[in-house]
C-alpha cells in the first residue's frame, strides 16, 4: 500500500489499553469520525528502549495535542496483556505507567501490515513452508489523520530512528492552519508564520518578502 496520504485510514478493531489500566476487546478509530482529528503511531516492542523514550514523549504533550482536538494513539504487535504489563511498571525501571492515551494490541499484526508499516514479511520456502523474512515488529509509523478518517501526513523511521513530538505538533498545527485559513504551509512554516495562497501570484507574493 506505500503512502497513505490522501487515502482513508485502514480501519480496525482490536484490543487495547485505555488510561493505562482498563482493557478493551473492540478499540476502533472510527469514534473520532466527524469530531477529532488523530495522531496515530507504531512503536516496534514493549520492555524495550527507544519505545518508552517516545511513549512518554506523547504523554507529555498530550494536553496540548487535546487542545488542539487531536486523540492520540499508540500501537504495537505486543499483546494487550503486554501492553498492560508494562503500563503498570515505572518509569525509572524503563516502563511506561503513566501514559493515558489508547495503547492498541495489533497481536495478529494486521494492522501494521495494512499501513504497511510491518517491519517483516512471510514467504513460502522451496519444500512450501512458510518462513519469515526480518522481524514482524513495526516501523515507527506515523499517521495524522483528519476528521474525515483521511490520512494527511506520515511518516515512517527505521527502528533504531526516534521521533520528533515537536514535528508532530507542527504538523497538526499546519494541517487545522490549512483547513481553517484556506491557505497553504510553505517549507519551514510554523505556528505565527504567514501561510499563501496556492497560486502564482501567491507564491511570488510570499517569496518577495521571505
Amino acid at each position: 500500500m506505500g503512502v497513505l496520504v490522501g487515502k482513508k485510514a485502514p480501519g480496525f478493531k482490536a484490543a487495547a489499553v485505555l488510561d493505562g489500566e482498563e482493557i478493551v476487546e473492540d478499540f476502533s478509530l472510527d469514534q473520532y469520525l466527524g469530531k477529532k482529528h488523530v495522531i496515530l503511531f507504531f512503536y516496534p516492542k514493549d520492555f524495550t528502549f527507544v519505545c518508552p523514550t517516545e511513549l512518554h514523549a506523547f504523554q507529555s504533550r498530550l494536553k496540548d495535542f487535546e487542545d488542539l482536538g487531536v486523540e492520540v494513539v499508540a500501537v504495537s504487535t505486543d499483546t494487550e496483556q503486554s501492553h498492560w504489563g508494562w503500563l503498570q511498571l515505572s518509569k525509572d525501571q524503563g516502563g511506561i505507567q503513566g501514559i493515558t492515551y489508547p495503547v492498541v494490541a495489533d497481536t495478529n499484526k494486521t494492522i501494521s501490515a495494512n499501513y504497511d508499516v510491518l517491519a517483516g514479511s512471510y514467504y513460502y520456502d522451496e519444500n512450501d513452508q512458510m518462513q519469515a523474512d526480518g522481524e514482524m515488529v513495526a516501523y515507527r509509523g506515523l499517521f495524522l489523520i483528519d476528521k474525515e478518517g483521511i490520512v494527511r501526513h506520515q511518516i515512517v523511521n527505521d527502528l533504531p530512528l526516534g521521533r520528533n513530538v515537536d514535528e508532530a505538533m507542527r504538523m497538526v498545527k499546519a494541517l487545522q492552519f490549512f483547513e481553517e485559513k484556506g491557505e497553504v504551509c510553505p517549507a519551514n512554516w510554523d505556528e505565527g508564520k504567514e501561510g499563501m495562497s496556492a497560486t502564482h501570484e501567491g507564491v511570488a507574493s510570499y517569496l518577495s518578502v521571505n
